[in-house]
Formats: C-alpha cells, structure tokens, sequence
C-alpha cells in the first residue's frame, strides 16, 4: 500500500547556544488513509511521549535549538535504525514501522494491512530520512559555529510497562550508549543531578541505554556529546487516557530536568 503524508516530517527551531533537544516520539499524527487501517486503540496513539514539548519549555530561553517530530512513531520510528536492527537484541522491542502496541496489542486491524517492504521504503524516505537530515545539519552547523556540540534526546514512557522492564521504571534513566556518546564526566555530572532529585530515581544506562539517535550521532571524539533521557511520564502527567499534562506534578521535575540541560551547555560552553 502506497504512503502519502500532507504534514511536514519536522518543526524546528534554531537556538543560538551549542545544544540541540529532539524530540522523536512526540508526533501524533498519522494520515487518514492509514489511520483508518488501525484498531481503535492504535488510533489514540498510546504510546506516545506526550507533553515533551511544554514540559522542556525552557528550551528556547535556555537558546537551545529544538527539533520535534509530527508524525507518531506507529507511521515510523525515528529512534530506530534505517535497516530496522533491534537496539536491544534478545529483548522484546518495536521495530521502525511497528506492528503492536507497548501493551503488545496489534496496531492493525486486519493483519494483511502490515506495512510491507515497499511501504516501510516509503514511510523511511517521507520522514525518517528528511528528520534526521536536519538532525544531522544541525549539529554540523552548530559544532562549526562553536567548535562543539551537544545533543539531548528527549523521551518518556509508562512507569509501568511488564514487556519492557520488571516493576517501576526509575524516574529519570539517562543514556549514554553504555559510556560511548559523550564525555564520562558529563554523565556523571548529570547522573548526580537524576540522583540527588528528591522525590525521583535516576539511573545511568540502566534498561534504557539510548537508542538509534544518541549512539549514532554521539561522537566525543569528534567534539560532540549526545544524552537520552527516559522520564517516566507518572512525573509530570497522567498515564492513561486522556493523557492530560499535570500542572501541579510536573512543577516538581520540571525544575531537575532544567538543571540537567544546563549542566550540558555548561559542560560543552566551558571546552
């Protein structure tokens, strides 16, 4: 079946400072043409890292760039590699163009509806591609200006997801690759941040170590630190339908998670 999509692959804001914030999962949208081939459930987009964009709202006072993705990662992901690799092999995942739920549901309908090889092709080339084109012009553009460059990734998910992780996600999971995408110090540093947030747990490359986008473009030697962070979204909203921001709840981690981006820009500033 044919893709076609009528809303742009990406937003992006420019910042002036040498950090860059994606925001791959954050997307929504999907055409009409295939949202009428999923279930009623797929159709509410679940699994989506909702609210990022208000919770990181300091992003541009702070002069960060910022790049958010439209589409929902049930069109496509865009934290996964091209080729669809798994990133956690021998662990239950969702592929580039993924076929069931975090709940392990199926996304379609009817099954003969399963994107093939030629529609995956299509759905790659309509958005994977163009984002991180972007992604990868950006950082380009900013470790030119200043010499380095940083990039943070932004996610959160369900504390509680059985085919994932065992009990309750730690609150705050930052991944480095296992210690490849930046600096040692720098993790360290924010580790600290994650673990001495009242109220919150933080981890370093615990279940989550970072996906397709923090270990391919982290590149310390190449002066540029790439972080992801997973929040659990218990920290700031609520988890189930209609996944409403919580105001009040998030006021509390909203402040750490600042800290945390500027601990960053302080850390690549001061090279």
């Amino acid at each position: 079946m044919a893709f076609t999509t009528a809303e742009p692959p990406f937003r992006f804001r420019q910042g002036t400072r040498p950090l860059l914030i994606s925001m791959p999962h954050v997307g929504t949208h999907v055409p009409p043409a295939l949202a009428a081939r999923l279930t009623d459930e797929a159709r509410q987009v679940p699994d989506t890292d909702w609210h990022l964009e208000r919770l990181y709202d300091f992003a541009d006072e702070l002069g960060a760039s910022v790049l958010v993705a439209t589409h929902s990662r049930y069109v496509i992901d865009l934290n996964r590699p091209p080729d669809g690799a798994s990133l956690y092999p021998g662990q239950s995942v969702t592929g580039l163009c993924p076929v069931d739920t975090f709940d392990d549901t199926p996304l379609y309908a009817d099954p003969a509806d399963v994107p093939g090889d030629a529609e995956v092709a299509e759905r790659r080339d309509a958005i994977w591609v163009p984002y991180h084109a972007k992604l990868a012009e950006e950082l380009a553009r900013i470790r030119a200006q200043h010499g380095v460059a940083a990039l943070w990734d932004a996610h959160s998910i369900r504390s509680v997801l059985p085919r994932f992780f065992e009990g309750k996600l730690p609150d705050l999971n930052l991944g480095t690759g296992k210690g490849i995408s930046c600096d040692p110090s720098l993790a360290q540093t924010l580790l600290g941040i994650a673990e001495s947030a009242t109220g919150y747990t933080g981890v370093l490359n615990g279940r989550f170590t970072g996906g397709y986008i923090t270990r391919n473009y982290g590149n310390p030697a190449q002066n540029v630190h790439a972080v992801q962070l997973e929040m659990t979204q218990s920290s700031y909203m609520q988890e189930k339908l209609p996944f409403d921001y919580l105001p009040e709840v998030a006021a509390g981690v909203q402040p750490h998670v600042r800290r945390m981006i500027e601990a960053v820009l302080a850390f690549v500033e001061g090279r």
